[in-house]
């Protein structure tokens, strides 16, 4: 493995040199000894698929050259410590490993759920301290809470299970940790795309057993993520709604979620939906059948190298996402970052696609353009969202994965 592969052709050395330096010094001071172990998991970048995963839909999802390093050692007890540079240590005892409500929203919930997760499935396993530090946005739609999951969920894989769990695997536990002790009602999209690695077309018609298709990214055409400034973190009502809604027109339609009903059988009920349900869950219910079929679109157009087509599913899902899914801004704010990045992005790209990224409401926007067009897209949404902000990145290939900071670096 070369560091390009971790963080694409712009991969900084001396900067990741750096970080390593500084991990290594945190994790001295913390714990009296030296690492013995390295961990990197990656942010995720969804492409098309937007808030589908959660009614067994299709997703196209991207790991991206921004992650979480981490610093790691076996202990000799049942004590799993975490330190997160910035922010309080997150410490967790096997044996007590039961959910906790006042735990909800805090990376130690994150931590005891992972390691429930993977006890229930039979495994025996000890106790880690570990140092991390993050280039993942956080609260801001790039998943730095799945990424920290399968870090963990790879962290214990790796030195206790000899990797016995697969990417699916790490996907799981993740998002039961999310799910169950975080509190947040996630889908199953970004733990698949960090632990997968690569660019992939997702089926979750089966959530225990995804089908994966991996694809390969346009040629000459770069991904650029604009932070528009908006936290997550009290959006979880919200991003709760869009799925709930989608599950009661699927109720109203006799079926669990929205996969397992035909669209024609939807579309013929609607004049029955409008009776109990409102307008928007009919249209959020739009958008789940009408984005599955973006997604083989855009999946059909990488695999033909149609780099237009795939552009033109990117760009309907944006187009969807604000006029049916409606995750474009909180209701009845007037604080619209993501509508405003993505009407600048439309204004300023000349070749490519803009929309939404993640779970929208505040957050990210995601822009693919030809790569000639870059530095001037990212030079006029900087003066708008500041320069720490807008970056261009590219597809990661590895998953959450153990590294050797001395090898990449030579």
């Amino acid at each position: 493995m070369v560091l390009s592969e971790l963080y694409g052709s712009t991969a900084n050395a001396k900067a990741f040199e750096k970080r390593v330096a500084a991990i290594s010094a945190k994790f001295q001071e913390a714990f009296g000894s030296e690492p013995t172990d390295w961990f990197s998991s990656s942010g995720r970048a969804e492409i098309v698929g937007n808030h589908t995963d959660h009614n067994h839909g299709k997703v196209i999802v991207a790991a991206i050259g921004c992650d979480i390093l981490a610093a790691v050692k076996k202990r000799d007890d049942d004590a799993v410590i975490v330190h997160s540079m910035g922010f309080a240590p997150s410490k967790v005892s096997l044996r007590d490993l039961n959910e906790r409500k006042a735990d909800y929203g805090n990376s130690v919930a994150l931590v005891r759920g992972v390691c429930k997760a993977i006890a229930e499935r039979g495994y025996s396993f000890g106790g880690f301290e570990a140092v991390t530090e993050s280039t993942v946005f956080r609260g801001a739609g790039v998943s730095s809470s799945a990424a920290f999951e399968v870090l963990v969920a790879q962290i214990v894989n790796q030195l206790y299970l000899g990797g016995t769990l697969d990417a699916i695997d790490l996907a799981s536990v993740s998002q039961y940790a999310e799910n169950v002790h975080f509190g947040k009602p996630c889908g199953l999209l970004d733990q698949t795309g960090i632990a997968q690695g690569g660019i992939n077309k997702v089926d979750f018609c089966d959530p225990s057993k995804p089908v994966v298709e991996h694809l390969l990214p346009p040629k000459g055409y770069s991904l650029v993520i604009t932070n528009t400034g908006g936290s997550h973190a009290q959006l979880t009502g919200h991003y709760a709604a869009i799925k709930e809604e989608m599950l009661a027109v699927a109720a109203a339609l006799g079926v669990s979620v929205l996969r397992e009903a035909p669209y024609e059988k939807f579309f013929e009920a609607i004049p029955q939906l409008r009776k109990t349900l409102s307008d928007r869950a009919i249209l959020r219910a739009f958008h789940f059948y009408e984005e599955n079929d973006r997604v083989d679109a855009a999946a059909k157009a990488l695999k033909e190298g149609d780099t237009s087509g795939f552009l033109a599913a990117v760009s309907a899902s944006g187009a969807s996402s604000l006029r049916c899914l409606q995750n474009c801004f909180v209701p009845g704010s007037v604080e619209q970052p993501i509508s405003l990045a993505v009407h600048m992005s439309e204004r300023i790209i000349r070749d490519g696609a803009v929309r939404v990224h993640g779970g929208g409401f505040a957050g990210t926007i995601l822009a693919y353009l030809a790569d000639g067009e870059v530095p001037g897209y990212v030079a006029q949404m900087q003066k708008v969202f500041g320069e720490q902000n807008v970056f261009a990145t590219s597809v990661r290939l590895p998953g959450a994965v153990r590294i050797s900071p001395a090898e990449l670096l030579q």
